[in-house]
């Protein structure tokens, strides 16, 4: 056997940068249908069998998308779409990885937390209020999670940035925040993280972005020190 010849996966991940190479370069727009696979394949010089894994790989990453009996298409390449895959991180992590993203998530939810103060309308600011009401107005662990989920959304919309909102949604694990409203249920904690949304409700109202930063950081600061305390358990 030949070892100096390429391995498969080394194949298909040189025409996926190929790929993304003619859209970055304007050679295929958002929206542009694709070649077919073969007339593709023969283009870049590589295996129908290549190109096949590679336009797979890239339809799960959202940037090209099937569409039935058409062909195949790059996506709009919205930042939702191309970090969609990216909450299946914040779903799987477990242990001192589900720290680190929560870090990470305290510095981005601050920061967008703080330019939604500057920036949010008055329906936003409504709707804002309309899932904190919600919140303080149920014991539902499961109500106060989907109200939780929606008010968070809302404020990283406010922000004005689609791809630290389209982040801030993957690292905005259901899964994960179902675990803490049940702990906090467990410990009695409610009233403490309804405290900690009002703060950040009355930040956005005053229009003060360095308050509105400093409640979300502590806000997602103090999720942080729960699941340490969980850790070390």
């Amino acid at each position: 056997m030949d070892e100096t010849a390429p391995q498969k996966g080394t194949v298909t991940q040189r025409a996926i940068e190929r790929i993304k190479a003619m859209i970055a370069e304007g050679r295929l727009e958002p929206g542009q249908r694709l070649p077919t696979e073969r007339d593709l394949a023969a283009q870049l010089g590589m295996s129908r069998s290549s190109m096949r894994e590679a336009i797979r790989a890239l339809t799960v990453l959202g940037v090209l998308e099937a569409r039935h009996g058409s062909g195949i298409y790059v996506t709009q390449l919205e930042a939702g779409d191309l970090l969609e895959t990216f909450g299946v991180v914040a779903d799987l992590s477990r242990g001192p990885q589900l720290v680190e993203l929560l870090e990470v998530r305290r510095v981005l939810e601050s920061t967008a937390t703080a330019l939604a103060a500057a920036r949010i309308t008055a329906d936003q600011l409504a709707e804002v209020e309309k899932h904190l009401t919600a919140m303080n107005a149920t014991d539902d662990p499961e109500e106060i999670l989907a109200h939780d989920l929606a008010f968070h959304r809302v404020i990283a919309g406010a922000a004005g940035n689609d791809t630290m909102a389209a982040i801030l949604e993957g690292l905005s694990s259901r899964t994960f925040r179902a675990r803490v409203w049940r702990g906090y249920e467990e410990e009695g904690a409610f009233d403490r993280t309804r405290r900690e949304h009002a703060a950040i409700h009355r930040a956005l109202v005053a229009r003060d972005p360095e308050a509105a930063r400093s409640a979300a950081a502590a806000h997602v600061g103090e999720v942080e020190e729960w699941l340490r305390a969980q850790l070390d358990t």
